[in-house]
């Protein structure tokens, strides 16, 4: 067995350190104002008692503590951790040679034991079992068996919720949703603690604010308020959350002031942990491509950051869309022969004829003829029967151009003159 013994600072949310120490491990006990980790079954997984370590210590930025200490039980870890505490000299033997004062189940009877001349954990521990339960009672048996390791240890194990759900009142009162960043940013770190201990990511998140008023202007208001937060990609990092809950509070309105905040998890799915690559080249520092895409589509709004998307159409200049950035992947539409042109018009440019000619920047003489396109035909508007060709203009150089013939052959017979467009231009 291998034992952990925490002391965090008083002013330390409980509830973040027992998450954090669930990433390592599910024996996880609150004795004594002390935090307990048994980790002996997780060691391997951290790299060893040094690496398991060096992540505790790390941890020291974000959850300080004052001192900790480890052991073979945790009633040694634990008197340890007190020794620290009050600046008393460790002994050698362990755990013989620890105080009586330092057993919380010896602490009634030290006086007494002294005036025995008994003063340590060894010492007592030498002294006839019955007599020792008859006269200080079981208890105190018990534990010391449980020092040496003669006993199992039983806790009330703490336990993660199945989803983060937490809500927490606000120091003072918002009047504006950006004053709630400093309770969201609260609440957020103790959402990547429960990720991380679940060995999830966040999809989504929804931030709820109660009001503390009922009615404003004579109008009903309601109780509460919700803003969803969504991200493409699952993610533990909270820093990015925390710049795009930023980015949504910045645009929110309160309908009266708050006076509680509430977080909740909407979607989370497995995580799989950061891919990184060998290759210098490739482990690029800085915010992420989708995270600045998801940032500014708050900031300026869903139309305003588009990217193309695909769509299966014979016509060219219906075989992409536009769609907003955020919740879509760039698919852009792969020209299916090497002569289309570099550059596509929004939308076809009927051309003047001359006579029989159609011209820009001059009669065009065409070159080569390119393939004919017959569909649409399911369209209110009707069939689209096309004819295209590359040809020459004056001025623009090569152009691709198209003419529209009517969706029945009496029809283009009786026409003597098609309409011709403009559809692409070469480079």
């Amino acid at each position: 067995m291998y034992w952990i013994a925490l002391s965090p600072k008083l002013e330390t949310d409980s509830l973040a350190w027992t998450w954090w120490a669930l990433r390592f491990t599910p024996r996880v006990a609150w004795v004594e104002g002390a935090l307990l980790l048994e980790v002996s079954a997780s060691l391997r997984l951290f790299g060893g008692k040094r690496g398991l370590l060096q992540l505790l210590l790390k941890s020291r930025e974000d959850l300080p503590f004052a001192a900790w200490a480890v052991g073979p039980t945790s009633l040694v870890a634990l008197a340890l951790l007190r020794c620290k505490q009050q600046s008393l000299p460790v002994p050698k033997d362990l755990p013989d040679a620890l105080p009586l004062e330092l057993l919380t189940a010896a602490q009634p009877h030290v006086p007494l034991l002294e005036r025995t001349g008994i003063r340590t954990w060894g010492q007592l521990r030498a002294l006839p079992r019955g007599g020792v339960a008859r006269r200080f009672g079981a208890p105190l048996v018990a534990a010391l068996d449980a020092a040496w390791g003669q006993r199992p240890e039983q806790y009330r194990w703490e336990t993660l919720p199945d989803g983060f759900d937490l809500n927490v009142e606000l120091v003072s009162l918002a009047t504006a949703a950006p004053e709630l960043m400093l309770a969201a940013g609260h609440l957020l770190r103790l959402l990547q603690h429960w990720l991380q201990a679940r060995n999830r990511g966040v999809l989504a998140l929804e931030l709820e604010w109660t009001l503390d008023l009922r009615r404003l202007n004579g109008v009903m208001l309601p109780s509460k308020e919700q803003l969803p937060v969504r991200t493409a990609q699952p993610t533990q990092d909270m820093a990015h959350l925390r710049r795009l809950v930023s980015e949504h509070l910045d645009r929110a309105t309160l309908a009266a002031p708050a006076n509680h905040l509430r977080l909740r998890s909407l979607d989370t799915v497995p995580w799989g942990g950061a891919t990184t690559s060998l290759l210098p080249q490739d482990r690029v520092e800085g915010e992420r491509l989708h995270e600045f895409v998801e940032r500014l589509s708050v900031r300026l709004g869903e139309d305003s950051i588009v990217v193309p998307c695909a769509h299966e159409d014979h016509r060219p200049e219906c075989r992409q869309h536009w769609a907003p950035a955020r919740g879509h992947e760039a698919t852009p539409a792969a020209g299916s022969d090497a002569l289309y042109p570099t550059w596509l018009l929004p939308a076809p440019l009927k051309l003047r004829m001359q006579g029989e000619t159609p011209c820009f920047g001059g009669p065009l003489r065409r070159l080569a003829r390119m393939y004919r396109v017959e569909t649409s035909w399911w369209e209110e508007a009707g069939p689209s029967l096309r004819d295209y060709f590359i040809a020459r203009s004056p001025q623009a150089g090569l152009v691709w151009i198209y003419r529209e013939r009517p969706p029945s052959m009496a029809q283009e017979l009786e026409k003597n003159q098609f309409d011709w467009y403009l559809q692409g231009l070469y480079a």
